[in-house]
Order: structure tokens, then sequence, then C-alpha cells
């Protein structure tokens, strides 16, 4: 098979496209869709895996053979179409890497895995794998249990064709060990089924979080990595692949080390990692990347969207609703509840690395620990500050572990590199991702917009002068870092935030309003029912199989009143029974919409103003498939609904063509703002250096965001802020923004002259809620 001719492009991308492969988008799928990212103005296609993943995997992070492309997606012919398509139109191809786990839910999928499971400790990949043999075989928690520990699953046990068959799962056997009874078989194996139940307490190989189905790799292992990533390096060097995308480092043992191999052995890519960022956190110096996937840049440019006056409204409907306002207290007791009952396997490993006399109150020291670290991960020796605040947190909050808190602090600290360091690490991260993005972030349900990944529930917003001043270090800094607004994994799409940042505005409005649906039709758990309200306004018009699946979901992630592994019938058939029982009582439904359709409007400007903020500030703008036309999607699975490319298609078209769209629910103008900002940043790169905060003058100058890009600020955003306030307050009236350097400028989202150096806002933002604004060259 001949490379991809020419050699691939080191440069950052302009702009990357997200498009999540599987079933319905295979490579031939996305090469039919390459026109079409082309005129858009899209840099670089960035695809999930392109790895072999478990059979009907619908996401592609279960890889079971990273040796070679997916077959279900079109194989390594078809992944060379595709890049040789991209390359023919000026586009890169940046794939999603998973070096932290591996798919084992179907064990005859994964070669290495099904290998591990015949030979134990003796199998060739045995090291591939983050196993401790020396607490025995190797447990899989894949048994039924009816309350009996998986005994009736361990008694239908057969034997069929050298393997050892559980409701239809076939596990291997060990030469020469299939002889007689089943349960004898079984015993000479060197591993054990067990029930499911037992996989978050006894667990003796590290998982992807609490997912007993995805099984770690020992990726800091040379023969590992190689083994790992020899195909997606070839296409590398083949010029196939213009950049990496590495999925939560933080697993790893030692990720900064990781990456450096990964960048000696891909020195010409783009290369940013799934680093969570804290508002206060930065990624490790050492690390040689281009930056992380955005979270940090999504914080901030939704919050500056929201109205801080707002807040004491949302506060007390919050408490009077739901009980006490308390987020960080709220977000240590899950990420304890983490400790204590999903990842208990995991705490007992690294309390097994610590000599004790009492080894559960060591566990529980364990736990303390990774419940209080700052951060999702301190990188020892470089996150000694972050270490010590948890070992500091920890001591204050259960002073009578102090001691057992110091004996493991002070081994971490001995050996920063050994194990214990290491899993201890590993592990906190784990804990923060479990018990603040998937339990706290639904049970603080003050204002969703704010409950996103890297987002704070505390943390009201951000100030104009915060944007800007971030903002300035990311281009100074990190001026190829990726920034994003929707992916795969946010709770909500970017418009239903945008949407929701507008109930900031109407805060009282909207807790009158809450009280008196609830009256009439409140869910039984007040967290739930608070969620419930915002998300049905959130993203109206919804339908009722799509709103139900996202309660089913929010519910259990919740932990409150029923879960995942230990569900209460009623309680889920009342969740389920809401969405239509709110459809069926006409009037109420009337004054939902009714209220949904008053902030509909703001909504679509604070869409639009974080939207242009995001595409032309500093750093490599990800479009999330779907979102250049309004989107309003919820939690995966919901946003990974088809994507109708058809009617964009269409819609550019008739862009190109000089239609000017309206703003209105077509969302045209979203495809219109996301075409001309991109197409210029691929088109004009030395447009897009530096930053230069930009300050309105006048009597709505709190309602104008806007900054300066380029070498000589000869590009200016400006965006509307905080619609209603100032629909409220009579307009724009004098408010005028000084553009710098003077000249003449063409608005391109209007294609009109702008001639005065001090431009009336009234004037600049009488078509769209938002201008880019271009100094005409002389």
């Amino acid at each position: 098979m001949k490379p991809v001719s020419g050699a691939h492009r080191t440069a950052p991308p302009s702009s990357t496209y997200r498009l999540q492969l599987g079933p319905s988008a295979t490579f031939s799928d996305a090469a039919g869709l390459v026109d079409y990212l082309s005129a858009l103005g899209v840099g670089a296609l960035y695809s999930s895996p392109v790895l072999q993943a478990a059979p009907g995997s619908t996401h592609g992070y279960d890889v079971v053979d990273p040796t070679r492309a997916s077959a279900e997606l079109g194989g390594e012919e078809g992944l060379r179409e595709l890049a040789v398509r991209l390359r023919e139109r000026g586009v890169g191809l940046v794939v999603d890497l998973v070096p932290n786990h591996m798919g084992v839910a179907e064990a005859s999928a994964n070669p290495w895995w099904w290998d591990v499971l015949r030979h134990g400790p003796d199998s060739p990949y045995a090291r591939f794998f983050d196993i401790d043999w020396d607490r025995g075989p190797l447990l899989l928690p894949v048994l039924p249990d009816e309350g009996d520990d998986g005994a009736k699953a361990l008694a239908e046990l057969v034997v069929e064709e050298d393997c050892l068959v559980s409701a239809g799962r076939r596990f291997p056997l060990a030469p020469a060990s299939g002889e007689g009874d089943p349960q004898a078989v079984h015993e000479r194996q060197h591993y054990r089924l067990v029930s499911w139940r037992r996989g978050n307490t006894e667990l003796n190989y590290r998982r992807f979080f609490d997912i007993a189905e995805l099984a770690a790799v020992r990726v800091e292992d040379p023969e590992v990595f190689a083994a790992t990533h020899r195909a997606v390096l070839r296409w590398v060097t083949e010029g196939w692949i213009t950049g990496l995308r590495v999925d939560h480092p933080d697993g790893l043992a030692d990720p900064g080390g990781y990456l450096r191999q990964l960048r000696e052995a891909a020195p010409g890519v783009w290369l940013v990692v799934e680093k969570i960022l804290g508002a206060d956190e930065s990624l490790p110096a050492s690390w040689p990347v281009d930056g992380s996937t955005g979270y940090d840049a999504l914080r901030e440019t939704c919050g500056v969207f929201l109205d801080p006056a707002g807040e004491s409204a949302l506060t007390e409907l919050s408490t009077v609703e739901c009980g006490s306002w308390d987020p960080r207290g709220v977000a240590r007791e899950c990420r304890r509840m983490v400790g204590e009952r999903l990842l208990r396997a995991e705490v007992r490993r690294i309390a097994a690395l610590v000599p004790a006399p009492d080894q559960n109150r060591l566990e529980q020291a364990v736990i303390e620990l990774l419940a209080s670290f700052p951060v999702y991960r301190s990188y020892l020796p470089e996150g000694r500050d972050a270490f010590d605040e948890a070992v500091a947190t920890a001591r204050s909050a259960r002073p009578d572990l102090s001691a057992e808190i110091d004996a493991v602090a002070g081994r971490v600290l001995a050996r920063p590199d050994g194990e214990l360091a290491t899993r201890l690490q590993q592990t906190s991260g784990m804990v923060m991702a479990k018990g603040v993005e998937d339990t706290a972030f639904y049970r603080c349900p003050r204002l969703l917009a704010l409950n996103e990944v890297g987002g704070d529930p505390a943390r009201f917003g951000v100030s104009v002068e915060e944007f800007h001043r971030r903002a300035a270090t990311r281009a100074a800094g990190w001026p190829a870092t990726m920034t994003a607004l929707s992916t795969h994994d946010t709770k909500r799409s970017e418009d239903v935030r945008a949407r929701l940042a507008v109930l900031s505005e109407v805060a009282d409005e909207f807790g009158a309003a809450v009280r008196k649906w609830s009256a009439r039709c409140a869910l039984p758990e007040p967290t739930l029912n608070l969620l419930a309200w915002q998300t049905l306004v959130g993203a109206w018009p919804i339908e009722i199989g799509r709103l139900r699946a996202y309660l089913a979901k929010a519910a259990r992630e919740a932990k409150l009143r029923t879960g995942w592994t230990d569900p209460d019938p009623d309680f889920d058939a009342a969740v389920a029974a809401w969405p239509q029982a709110v459809h069926a009582d006409e009037d109420l439904l009337a004054e939902v919409a009714a209220f949904a359709g008053r902030i509909r409007e703001p909504g679509w400007s604070n869409a639009l103003g974080q939207k242009l903020a995001q595409l032309v500030g500093p750093g490599v703008p990800d479009v999330y498939q779907g979102t250049e036309l309004w989107d309003l999607s919820l939690v995966d699975p919901d946003n990974r609904r088809p994507v109708d490319f058809g009617l964009r298609r269409i819609l550019l078209r008739r862009l190109d063509s000089g239609w000017l769209p309206p703003v209105d629910g077509s969302g045209a103008v979203k495809l219109h703002v996301t075409a001309t900002a991109l197409r210029l940043r691929r088109n004009r790169a030395e447009c897009f250096q530096g930053y230069r905060p930009l300050w309105s003058e006048g009597l709505a100058s709190n309602h104008c965001l806007a900054f300066a890009r380029g070498r000589h600020a000869e590009l200016v955003v400006v965006a509307t802020r905080l619609p209603v306030g100032l629909a409220r307050a009579g307009g724009w009236r004098d408010t005028v923004l000084p553009l710098p350097g003077g000249g003449r400028w063409t608005n391109l989202l209007t294609r009109r002259p702008v001639t005065d150096s001090f431009a009336p806002m009234a004037d600049l933002l009488a078509q769209y809620p938002v201008a880019l604004l271009l100094r005409e060259e002389t």
C-alpha cells in the first residue's frame, strides 16, 4: 500500500471538526463529507478512535486490537482513502488515541486478553495489562447475580470447544485443563468468573474508572508502547495522520513520560491531551504538547455570558427547593462515596502498599486523601503543592486518621516515582471524574450551564476582565491549544448552555415559574426536579423519549434515589412517567412553551456570541459535529444522534450565493458565523496572532465583549452580553466601540463598511448580535 504522497504538514490546523465515527459514520462516509468540510473552512477532520474496537462499538474507545484499523469503519484501505481525500482538499486528519485501556467485554475479540486468560502470567501479553498476579487468579466480574453471589451462574457453567461458557460468554481454557466437571475445570484456570457486584471491591486488574469491561494497559512499558502505537505511528509517518488527541492521560502511570515518548516518535504532529484543568490550573510545563482539548476555554467562553446579578436568586431557589447550597461539600461527599463504593478495589490495592496494623483504617485514610485533591491529579514532583494541599485537607477532615494519612503521604514523597505514588495519582483523577462530573454535577442544579466538564458549579460565571486575562495568557503561552464549546463528553451542548445562561438574567421569573410548575407536576426528588425543569426549557422543544432517557441517566448518575447498580423500580417508573405527564397537562405545557419562547432569542444571541468568541479567539477551535447549526443535544448518547449534513450543504450553498440569513430557528446564521470565521482562519493566519482586549464606552458598555487579533490588531470580534438586561435598559443608546489603529473596516458578517473609528454599537449590531470586523488593507 502506497503512502499518501507528499510530506505531512507539521503546523497546527487552523481549526478542527469533530466527527464521531461508528456504524453510521464510516471512513467512507467521512470521505463523502470532505468537500463540505473544506467548503466550511475546516482545517482538519478530528475523528474518534480509528483502531479496531469491540464488536458493535458505537464510539470506538473500547479498542480490542491496536495493530489494525477498524474493519467496521472500512479497514486500512478505507482509512487511506479518507486520508487521500482530505489531502487533496488541504484538510488534515486528527485522530483520537486511547493509550490507557483496551476493551475486554468480549474476550475473544481481544487477542491479547484472550491469550492472558489462557496462559495467565506466562502469556507474553501478561505484562501488557496492569494485573496484580500476587493476589491470585484474575477476577472477572461477569456473572449474573440473583442475590447468591453468582452461585447459580457458576452451577450452570459448561465446557464447549476448549472454552468455558457462561450465559453465552466464552472464556478460553488453559492447555490440557478441560477434562471433568465444569466447576472443576473453572478452578484450574488462570481466572475466576465472579459476580458482577464484586467488580468494585475485589478486582485485581486496573480498569478505566469503574468499567470492568475496559482493562488498563501498562503503556509505560516500552514494549507495550511499541505494540499499541505501531499502526498509528506508521500512519503518521506515511502522512495519513497530522494530529493526535490523547484520551485520559491522567490514567497513565507517567503521563509526562508517555507524552515525551510519543512526541519523540511523532515529532511532526499536532499533539493535544484530554486534560481537565481546574479554573486556576495549567498544564505541566514539562509536557511536550501543544495544549489541552479546551475545557478550560469552554468554561471561560460560556461563563462570560452569565449575569452575576442572578446568582442570589438562583441560589435561593436551589436552597429552598433542594436544601442547603454547598457545592464544594457535595463534591467532596461524592468523591468520598466513589472511593468507598465504586473504586474500593483500587483503594485496597493502594493501601496494600503501606504496612499497617489496621488495614481498614489505612483504606479509610486513602479514601480521605483521594477525596481531598484540589485537582484531578498531582504530577509529582511538579505537583507537590496540590499533593500537600490534599494531605492537609484530609488531615483536617479526619484528624482521627492523621497518623495513617501521614504514613501514606510520607511514603509517597519518599519515592514520588514509586508504585504507591503512581497508583495514588492514577486513582485521584478517577475519583474526581466519577465523584464530580458524574455525580455532584447531577446533585447541584442551581444553574446547569455551570455544571460542565472543567467547570465549577460554585463559581457563578466569568467576568469580562477574567475572560480577557485568560485569553491573553492562552495567546501568549498556548497559542496552538485546542478550544471547545461542545464535545462528545459535555453534559449538554453549547446552545443549551447558551439558553440556560439567560436564566441568570430572569432568575426571579424562572424561580416563580418552577414553583408553580412543580405544584402541578413535580418529580419525587427535589434536585432532579429542578434539573428537569431547566433541561426542559434549555432543550425545548424536546421529544418525550429523549427527555425520558436523559432523566433516567441523570437520576442514576446522581445516585440519590436510584443508581446503575442498585435501582429503585418505583422511583425509576415515576421518573419515566414525568415527561408524558408534563405533556399531558395542556395548560402546564403551554406555560413551559411560553417561557422557553421568551428565552429563545436571548439564547440565540448568547450562542452566537460564544461561538464567534471561540472561533476567533486564541487557540485552535474545534467544532463538534452538527453544531454549526443550532444544536440542543444533551449528554451522551443524545449528542451522538445523526447529523443532517444534506441540510447543511444546502444552507452553505445559499450563504455562498450572497444570502444574509435572519436570526431564526433555522440556525443558518450560526452556520454563517461559523463558515465566515473558519474560512478566515484558514486563509488569513496572520490575523490570528496575539490578543488585545477592547472596551466599549457608554451607558451599555457592560453588555459588550470585544477583542482584537492580528499583528496590527486588524481583526475585531464584537459580541453582545446579557441581552435581556440590554433590552430592558433601552438598548445600546450612546455606547460606542473605539476601534484600534484607525482606517476603514468591513463587517464580514453583514458585508458592510465601518468607517467611524468610534463605532456606534447600535449600528454595528443592528442586524446581528455579533460582528466580525476586518481592517481593509492599505
